[in-house]
């Protein structure tokens, strides 16, 4: 009589190496493919410390994008905008939220439809320099810059929209910015605000006021309008965006997909408007409805 030998039989004379490569492989299938989340140092768009510890808004965006690719193996680090760069020009596997969209990104990243609308960008200075930019609650940041009266704080690779980078790219120079690079950005660049080393800082109102609350120094800041950005929608808008290859284009799809349906519900409005305060919110909800919502492709 012949019997067939099954395969499984010889299952125990395989190499040792070959068995544990195996088990391996199998893992890795179940685990799906990776996406490193690059996150900055910056409250409150990330919190990764404290009482507020991961209640940042593009801490709450992340985690909703998430929900919805369970396919993948979702991995969190903690990078200056530098780093961003490296991993996205390297063809990393890597995606960030927040991120603006500028013609030197989308050489090395797809970007996804808008992810997040916030308020434009100000001018931070402090109360007791109010005078020394005209007093008034809008400032014309080309007429700053061209009087080089005043250091403006900038962080190494941080865009504001295209309106405000232009401006600081064509005018800017080591009279009027002081350029800095380093862990907790804002933090660092705010103090620096305080302790007097730079007169003002580009950033966003809540972050402004985050700050100033956490250091408990509110009653000695201010914001400032910047005149030339309030009539675009550019510099209220930001993106997810992945590394410029296949696997970044195909993941770029599935997070449209998710956004475009997420992104009209109050879960996900909310997680922005937690940080305004309610003089902002009629505002801020229309332009949302009319301009955010409007932009699905």
């Amino acid at each position: 009589m012949i019997f067939l030998r099954s395969p499984f039989v010889t299952w125990h004379r395989l190499p040792v190496f070959l068995c544990i490569l195996l088990i391996f492989t199998a893992h890795a299938a179940l685990a799906g493919e990776k996406i490193y989340w690059m996150e900055a140092d910056a409250p409150p768009f990330f919190i990764h410390e404290g009482k507020y510890k991961g209640q940042g808004y593009e801490d709450q965006i992340t985690a909703i994008v998430k929900q919805y690719l369970p396919q993948y193996e979702h991995i969190h680090i903690v990078a200056n905008i530098s780093r961003h760069y490296r991993q996205w020009q390297d063809g990393e596997p890597a995606c960030s939220l927040a991120m603006y969209k500028t013609p030197e990104r989308e050489e090395f990243a797809f970007f996804s439809i808008p992810s997040m609308l916030t308020l434009p960008p100000v001018l931070i200075i402090r109360k007791d320099h109010f005078k020394y930019f005209g007093g008034k609650k809008v400032v014309n940041l080309t007429k700053v810059l061209k009087e080089a009266q005043h250091l403006i704080g900038r962080p190494e690779h941080r865009s504001y929209g295209n309106t405000i980078d232009t401006i600081l790219n064509t005018y800017g120079n080591s009279r009027n910015i002081y350029s800095y690079e380093g862990s907790q950005l804002s933090l660092n660049m705010f103090k620096m605000l305080i302790a007097g080393r730079i007169d003002a800082l580009p950033g966003l109102p809540e972050e402004a006021m985050y700050l100033a609350e956490t250091l408990d120094l509110r009653d000695q800041i201010m914001t400032l309008t910047i005149e030339e950005n309030q009539n675009e929608y550019d510099a209220m808008l930001t993106y997810v965006a992945c590394s410029k290859n296949a696997w970044g284009k195909k993941v770029i799809s599935e997070i449209n997909e998710v956004l475009r349906a997420q992104r009209p519900s109050e879960q996900y409005r909310s997680t922005y408007e937690r940080w305004l305060d309610e003089s902002s919110l009629e505002g801020f909800r229309k332009l949302y409805e009319n301009v955010f919502l409007k932009i699905t492709q």
